[in-house]
C-alpha cells in the first residue's frame, strides 16, 4: 500500500470519526437542552442513530489498526483476525440498527410502503458488505496459513544449508 492511498485513506478515516464525533455531541446537546413541554426527549430514532454512530467509529478506528499494521509489514498476522472480526461485527450491528430504523420509520411511511422496502433493500446491501469482508477475512487467513508455512520451510531450509 502506497503512502498516499495511506494518506488518503486516513483523511477519510479522520473526517468520517471527527464528523461522527460532532453529530454525537450536537445530538447529545440537543437532548439536554432542548426540553419542549410534553416531549421525551430521547426518541428510539434518536438512541439508534448514536448507536450507529458508534459502530461506524468502532469500524474505522479498527480499519485504522490494520493501516497501520499494512504500513509495517504485519497485517499477516494472527493479531488482524481481532481487528477484521471487530469490523464485521460493527457492519452487523450497523445493519441490524439500520433495520431498527426501518422499522421505526415504517409507521410513517404507510402512504408510500415504497420507502421502506427500500430502506429494508439498504438494510440487505449493508449485510452484503460484512459478507464481503467476511470474505477477505478468509483471504487473510490463508494468507496468514501461506505465511507460517513459508517461514517454516525458510528455517528448514536453513537448518539444511
Amino acid at each position: 500500500m502506497g503512502k498516499l492511498t495511506v494518506g488518503a485513506l486516513r483523511a477519510v478515516l479522520v473526517l468520517v470519526l471527527t464528523g461522527t464525533v460532532l453529530v454525537q455531541t450536537l445530538l447529545v446537546w440537543a437532548l439536554a437542552t432542548d426540553q419542549q413541554e410534553g416531549s421525551l426527549p430521547i426518541t428510539p430514532m434518536r438512541v439508534i442513530v448514536l448507536l450507529g454512530m458508534v459502530s461506524v467509529q468502532v469500524a474505522g478506528v479498527c480499519v485504522w489498526r490494520l493501516v497501520t499494521m499494512v504500513r509495517r509489514g504485519t497485517v499477516f498476522s494472527h493479531a488482524a483476525f481481532r481487528y477484521v472480526d471487530i469490523v464485521i461485527g460493527a457492519i452487523v450491528t450497523a445493519a441490524l440498527l439500520w433495520f431498527a430504523i426501518t422499522a421505526v420509520n415504517a409507521p410513517g411511511q404507510r402512504e408510500d410502503p415504497g420507502v421502506t422496502l427500500i430502506m429494508a433493500g439498504i438494510g440487505v446491501a449493508i449485510l452484503g458488505v460484512a459478507l464481503i469482508v467476511l470474505v477477505l477475512r478468509m483471504l487473510l487467513a490463508q494468507a496468514v496459513a501461506r505465511d507460517v508455512e513459508a517461514t517454516r520451510m525458510q528455517a528448514e531450509l536453513e537448518e539444511v544449508i
